[in-house]
């Protein structure tokens, strides 16, 4: 059996605490039930709560359930015939700000330009660019929690609300999140269903998963 210092380090981090004995000994059992120990799956795991999110600890990510809402929602369109992925202009204003790939804006892939008419991208590069833009939007809601308590699932909402429309540090839902108000928190996401002066029926729907994720 291999050590697993590394494992719990790993975590310790993540979570920016140590662990208490119970915890211990429920991450123990999983990784002997991973290892094929059939009596450590067999442990009750009820009592398990979503670990909070206390520290603006650089390695924090956005989970799959963060992931899930942006890709359902920004899509990948305008694929091409020859399996390129080109720009697209914004739904609400007919122009700009082009998006590409999965929600992408701003800086073409290179970075020697602006996303625009014309710009085109292979799959590879969305994917990759989706993987460097969770990495900054994740940052900034870190920063604009200030520490607060914060549970995965509310920061993937958080995240991807932040993703959509860049308002993470200024939004009223942020500041009702940091002083615990969780349900005035959850009722914000709806008031961000405009683009363009229009309610957007996309957008509403989305604020309404992003919502739902954060209560859960």
């Amino acid at each position: 059996m291999t050590s697993r210092k590394p494992l719990f380090d790993t975590v310790r981090a993540m979570i920016g605490r140590g662990f208490k004995q119970s915890e211990v000994d429920t991450l123990d059992s999983a990784i002997d039930c991973a290892e094929g120990e059939p009596n450590a799956c067999k442990m009750d795991r009820s009592h398990i709560s979503v670990p909070l999110i206390r520290s603006a600890h650089g390695s924090l990510r956005t989970g799959r359930a963060g992931v899930a809402i942006i890709k359902k929602f920004e899509g990948c369109a305008r694929l091409r015939t020859d399996g390129l992925v080109e720009a697209y202009p914004d739904p609400g204003t007919g122009s700009e700000p082009w998006t590409i790939g999965w929600g992408a804006t701003g800086k073409d892939y290179d970075g020697s330009g602006h996303i625009g008419p014309g710009t085109v991208w292979t799959q590879a590069q969305c994917d990759e660019r989706l993987e460097r833009d969770l990495i900054r939007y994740a940052r900034d809601v870190v920063d604009a929690i200030a520490g607060a308590p914060t549970s995965q699932t509310q920061f993937d909402a958080m995240v991807s609300f932040h993703y959509n429309t860049g308002a993470i540090a200024r939004a009223t839902l942020t500041r009702k999140h940091i002083k615990g108000d969780h349900l005035g928190a959850m009722r914000e996401f709806a008031r961000w269903n405009k683009a363009g002066g229009r309610v957007l029926k996309g957008l509403v729907r989305r604020r309404a998963a992003e919502a739902k994720l954060y209560a859960s």
